[in-house]
């Protein structure tokens, strides 16, 4: 009872000192309050977020918690004052700006899931890799040639190592997918032909208006095609330690702040060890990870590689998380050279780094 009073009357005290400062905008601070406090804000972390909901003149505070754009002016704000001021370094500050990133994530995995879920495999587009599971057989690979109707047509189903002779008239399968940027989904189906579709050996599966979703992504991703370098991480050493040697030079493809996909020559092994090195807002920024899918093509000799990185500094994931987000200030690095060695690793450094990584000793 005691705490719920003490909050009460820190509430009050946060509304009286507002109502009281006439230069700012008035709005329902104690509504503003109250829902921080039910989104998991600490009564210090709600007057930080008071002072930015006021310098952004948003007049209704309560806004920014179920608007993305209004809650977005609040985090730019941020972003631009530590730009231009150069307190990036403080912890503090770091793990408030940590907390607006959760709360912001969150708003924005729940509008990414309203717009990319689908319910049914009508809405499957052509193209889509699938997994299909034979029970008492296995898994065969297999992709959607055509979708119309009251039924899919896949490629016909292939494992390579399993070469006995299948036949599929009639058979029950269960049909897994993952959608890019959504989620995993699983639907049980029936072959009811074999054809030839597009002048590809096919089959004729049933649709299923009902998929069961599962394996939802938990971080956003964002395509991010810059090149990089790669090093096998050596265990004996801090993984976020930035290298001063050229590595493996290699192109990434997507990055997020639980991390990175990139392309490159070459077959790559699920659970191998790797640390991508890259310029980001012309700072080097280290991501260390473990590899958890790769996507080989034999035609090319090159691999999709999928890595999953080890917990971040948190000044390194916010960093992240500003170009996942869009926030990061304009300045263009394209033009830059694509070596990050010593010489630019030292001058990178006797600059003021915004999202210094906390030392390992």
């Amino acid at each position: 009872m005691i705490p719920v009073l003490i909050f009460i009357a820190l509430v009050l005290a946060g509304v009286m000192f507002v109502a009281n400062s006439g230069g700012e905008k008035k709005g329902n601070w104690i509504q503003f309050f109250a829902k921080g406090k039910e989104a998991g804000f600490s009564m210090k972390d709600m007057e930080q977020l008071r002072r930015l909901v006021s310098t952004c003149q948003i007049d209704d505070p309560v806004s920014i918690f179920r608007s993305r754009s209004q809650f977005e002016k609040v985090i730019r704000s941020m972003v631009n004052t530590l730009h231009s001021s150069g307190e990036y370094n403080d912890q503090a500050i770091q793990y408030f700006l940590s907390k607006l990133f959760d709360y912001y994530h969150d708003m924005e995995m729940q509008t990414a899931e309203n717009k990319t879920r689908i319910t049914s495999s009508r809405q499957i587009t052509e193209g889509q890799t699938l997994r299909i599971l034979v029970p008492g057989t296995g898994v065969y690979k297999s992709e959607v040639v055509k979708n119309s109707g009251n039924y899919l047509s896949i490629s016909r189903p292939i494992n390579s190592k399993l070469t006995a002779s299948t036949t599929w008239l009639g058979m029950k399968i269960s049909v897994y997918l993952w959608r890019e940027d959504d989620a995993g989904y699983v639907f049980d189906s029936e072959v009811v032909d074999e054809v030839f579709s597009k002048g590809i050996a096919a089959l004729k599966i049933d649709q299923n208006d009902s998929l069961f979703r599962t394996q939802k992504r938990k971080s956003l991703r964002v395509k991010f095609r810059k090149p990089a370098f790669l090093y096998l991480l050596n265990e004996t050493e801090n993984p976020h330690k930035l290298e001063k040697s050229a590595g493996l030079k290699v192109m990434l493809d997507d990055i997020s702040d639980s991390g990175c996909a990139f392309k490159v020559m070459g077959q790559v092994s699920s659970g191998m060890r790797f640390k991508a090195q890259f310029l980001l807002n012309k700072i080097p920024v280290c991501v260390p990870g473990t590899v958890r899918s790769v996507d080989y093509s034999h035609e090319n000799n090159i691999s999709v590689v999928h890595m999953e990185a080890d917990t971040l500094p948190i000044g390194t994931k916010n960093f992240i998380l500003c170009e996942v987000f869009n926030l990061m200030p304009e300045e263009d690095d394209d033009e830059l050279p694509f070596r990050v060695i010593e010489d630019e690793t030292d001058a990178a450094k006797k600059q003021t780094d915004p999202f210094k990584e906390e030392k390992n000793e």
